[in-house]
């Protein structure tokens, strides 16, 4: 079979992928392996795959593929939220593309075509999944909305309410006009933002005084039921106690003193909106203020505005300041920028609002959740999240889980005429409820007669927050072997967005649902962003479609370039450079393929060398075959350990990084040309089996990044009796310091000794005789023969002393004399070992700064510190081989 040019991917993917389905290797049991268990972060049912979708995935099929690879049981659980907000946002527009209003529809009907869109569109993102070569358990594909799933959570509602940890109350809450349904202070984005500054004046009753205000807000003076001053500001006192009137609707508000006003700040006087601001509310609380809601849920303003009734809060701000500036209540306007919030789903600057709505009580819950964290029971991966963590738990408030949709879980709560309510699942549930709690019998009947349920449906995050446990039904079914087996979780892969929205609260509902923790370890991925720094989003622009990618570059690279670039927790610069960089290693992977499989037909043994002078080559041969085998081999192993470490410390970027090295540099650059045979000469077999062997090692290594690419040249290099895809990891052979670090050095040599006759004019052809000058020779004795080979030198000696007329090459204490036969510019040689000179002298002063830094050496691991000690060593070594040889010139 020949081989194509270059590798291409879309038709090996599709084939490979079909394959690893067809087998069933994704699939996961409860047996007697250790279980290694990821649940994914619910992909919203609207969602199509984007970079962080991309970025995330990877990260879990890498440590998911690896798992399996290691022997354990690998368990990747898929699935999607129902996402309330976003979900209905779809549906309303549908139905509005087929001249349909949501308002004209029941309950039941509006949620039939919500199915609909559901059951059309909602396993996109899943199936896109697929397409990046993500490896989960598909039979094991949940859903927020899945039968038993929805009455878990409706179970969850009553449990936590019968606790006393849910209740029912009119607090301030974020509204969102847009999707008109209340938002938890997390689902809130603050955001600077440029806003105007309107000083306005209010006049006092019975006199002519007039006290200036300043607010960014002019479009709610109509909800004013007060003027607020410190008791202590001179500039009011004698106003403390006496009435204002609100222009434009010349309501009459008392002018009341608190120290919550700050003096310094704008006028030093607040208006008291208490409807539709936090702390106005508060302070409406503390001194018995009326309250005036101005507002619609739409955010147009209502009949209680008196004015401009049903324009929109923002157009009403405009016409407001216009009648304010000409009836003379407005002062002036100034610039001013400060923090609005926004809705988190549909980017509306959200409206505070006093509602009644559902909450639950945060404190209880958050103390298990907390401490387990703190006291690194679950592991923060970085940990510097940490932090931020407790910061949020230790100041958590109560969460508002209502909302006013209708797609998602129903809250399970039964009102009578009057306002009484019962919590229950059922409605028969619910009469009896109702029977006990009142004494009375339940209104019966449908409609107005009889108990109707809260038409408000739960926040979605109120659903996610059992995910870890509920997919494997720990709550419908309790007790069952597979939330046994699979229960707590291993790693939890996420964006740092979402650590109040999500990763605590799973935490929380672990510790009280299953008295465990959810997961052992969560690692927070950072932000994709441009190369201009710039958060990827569609409204910029700058969101690359990541399908496309994939069919341009193979999902191979789309992975490489992804993790080559993310270290744990800091934010990616995304540049697609990154992926044609992934392309050119499954390239320069395959172009090793196609060498070694011309290699396969070449294999031969002593009998093709008679004559003495073809013996002596090929026991030479041996030699260098011997050592490249050695030393490979001992690399490997290494590699293999320092990945180990990597992938237990979620380092992935850094193990991807050394897989590449050891593949590209060590294998493609070095050991192939080492063990390489001579032109139209033979291949030893067992050097042929070696090199087949390390090869198929290197796929193995590489296989969870990199997954299709590496299972196809592993089936193209022989053939297999087991597919990479679960080829479990053989043990780790030890390996020979001293083989290493005398290939280290040999690599070293063959390097200077090249750039060396390259700066000279010596072509790479053209022989030389070296010789080196050591006072440890032994040294090179294993790595002569190669060195003689890769230098093309005729022959190689051992000085004691300088060598005139040669080219000169410094490698850490030891010189070497290249020979060319020919008379050498020694002004060419003495520039650059000038230019080397300068270069060492650079690197010397980078590496003592850093070793100077206080704060580095006192963070830095040991080994780090002792690497940086040694970079120093060598680099005045160098430097004094250096100066010692333009001594000599």
């Amino acid at each position: 079979m020949e081989l194509s040019k270059n590798y291409e991917p879309t038709a090996l993917e599709e084939k490979w992928y079909a394959h690893w389905l067809q087998k069933g290797y994704f699939n996961s049991t409860p047996d007697a392996r250790e279980p290694y268990t990821i649940v994914i972060p619910p992909p919203n049912v609207t969602g199509v795959l984007h970079m962080g979708h991309c970025l995330n995935n990877t990260i879990q099929d890498i440590l998911i593929r690896h798992a399996r690879m290691t022997g354990k049981n690998a368990c990747w659980v898929p699935g999607t939220d129902h996402a309330s907000i976003a979900t209905e946002a779809k549906v309303v527009a549908m139905l509005r593309e087929r001249g349909i209003a949501k308002s004209s529809l029941s309950r039941a009907e509006f949620l039939e075509y919500a199915w609909e869109w559901t059951h059309k569109y909602g396993g996109i993102i899943l199936q896109q999944m697929k397409k990046l070569g993500c490896s989960p358990d598909w039979n094991r594909t949940s859903f927020t909305m899945d039968k038993d799933y929805y009455d878990s959570v409706i179970k969850v509602f009553i449990y936590l309410y019968k606790k006393g940890w849910i209740y029912r109350g009119k607090r301030m809450i974020n509204w969102d006009v847009k999707a008109k349904t209340a938002l938890s202070d997390e689902e809130v984005i603050r955001k600077e933002t440029k806003q105007k500054l309107y000083h306005l004046r209010y006049t006092i009753d019975g006199s002519a005084e007039n006290i200036i205000i300043a607010t960014v807000r002019p479009e709610t003076i109509m909800g004013d039921t007060a003027i607020c001053v410190h008791p202590d500001d001179e500039r009011y006192k004698h106003l403390q106690g006496k009435f204002a009137f609100v222009p434009l609707i010349n309501r009459r508000i008392p002018i009341i003193a608190d120290t919550y006003v700050s003096m310094d700040f704008g006028t030093g006087a607040l208006k008291v909106t208490p409807a539709h601001d936090i702390n106005d509310n508060q302070l409406g609380q503390k001194h018995g203020l009326e309250t005036v809601d101005i507002f619609n849920d739409d955010g147009t303003l209502a009949p209680e505005a008196q004015i401009f009734i049903g324009l929109d809060r923002f157009e009403a701000r405009k016409e407001i300041v216009v009648e304010l500036e000409a009836k003379g209540y407005l002062v002036k306007t100034e610039e001013y920028t400060s923090e609005v919030g926004y809705s988190e789903r549909t980017d509306t600057v959200v409206e505070p609002r006093l509602s009644l709505q559902w909450w639950v009580s945060m404190k209880d819950l958050a103390t298990p959740a907390l401490k387990a964290v703190m006291e690194e029971e679950i592991r923060f991966y970085p940990p510097k999240f940490k932090n931020l963590y407790r910061n949020w738990m230790e100041n958590i408030r109560d969460w508002c889980i209502s909302r006013q949709l209708w797609w998602g879980h129903r809250i399970p709560a039964w009102y009578d005429a009057e306002g009484n309510y019962v919590v229950a699942a059922t409605k028969e549930e619910a009469e009896n409820e109702y029977s006990n709690r009142y004494g009375k019998k339940p209104p019966y009947g449908e409609g107005l007669e009889g108990l109707k349920q809260d038409e408000d449906c739960l926040d979605t995050w109120f659903s996610s927050w059992l995910w870890p446990f509920e997919v494997f039904k720990g709550l419908s079914e309790p007790g069952n072997k597979e939330v046994k087996y699979y229960y707590p979780t291993n790693t939890l892969v996420t964006a740092p967005e979402i650590i109040f929205f999500w990763v605590a609260r799973m935490i929380m509902s672990g510790f009280e649902f299953m008295e465990q923790k959810p997961f052992q370890q969560v690692y927070f991925t950072g932000i994709v962003r441009d190369t201009q720094g710039r958060k990827m989003s569609k409204s910029l622009g700058n969101s690359p479609d990541l399908l496309g990618l994939i069919d341009i570059y193979g999902a191979d690279a789309v992975r490489f370039g992804i993790m080559i670039a993310s270290p744990a927790g800091n934010d990616i610069l995304f540049d697609e450079s990154a992926l044609e960089q992934g392309r050119n290693f499954n390239n320069k992977i395959w172009n090793a393929l196609k060498l070694v499989k011309m290699w396969a037909g070449r294999q031969g043994g002593d009998e093709h060398t008679p004559d003495m002078r073809r013996k002596e080559a090929s026991q030479t041969e041996h030699i260098i075959e011997n050592f490249a085998i050695s030393w490979f081999s001992g690399r490997l192993a290494q590699v293999r350990t320092e990945v180990e470490v990597m992938m237990q410390q979620f380092r992935l970027s850094e193990a991807l990084k050394t897989i590449y090295s050891l593949v590209w540099d060590d294998f493609c650059s070095w050991y192939l040309e080492w063990v390489k045979p001579g032109f139209e000469q033979p291949i030893q077999p067992e050097v042929y089996e070696q090199t087949v062997s390390f090869f198929e090692q290197l796929m193995q290594l590489l296989h969870p990044f990199m997954p299709f690419v590496t299972e196809e040249i592993c089936h193209l290099l022989k053939e297999q009796s087991v597919d990479l895809c679960v080829k479990p990891f053989a043990p780790i052979e030890p390996s020979s310091a001293e083989v290493l670090q005398a290939g280290d050095l040999l690599k070293q040599v063959i390097s200077s000794i090249r750039d060396a006759k390259n700066r000279n004019q010596v072509k790479p052809k053209d022989t030389i005789v070296l010789q080196i000058q050591t006072a440890t020779p032994e040294l090179y004795r294993p790595i002569e023969a190669i060195l003689q080979k890769q230098v093309n030198a005729s022959e190689i000696g051992f000085t004691l002393e300088n060598v005139a007329n040669t080219i000169v090459v410094a490698v850490e204490k030891d010189k070497f004399y290249l020979a060319t036969g020919r008379e050498l510019d020694t002004g060419n040689l003495k520039d650059n070992l000038l230019k080397d000179l300068q270069h060492q002298k650079g690197f010397l002063a980078s590496v003592e700064k850093k070793l100077g830094n206080e704060r580095f050496v006192q963070n830095a691991r040991p080994e780090v510190l002792a690497l940086e000690q040694k970079k120093k060593d060598d680099a005045l070594a160098r430097i004094k081989t250096i100066e010692e040889s333009l001594a000599v010139l």
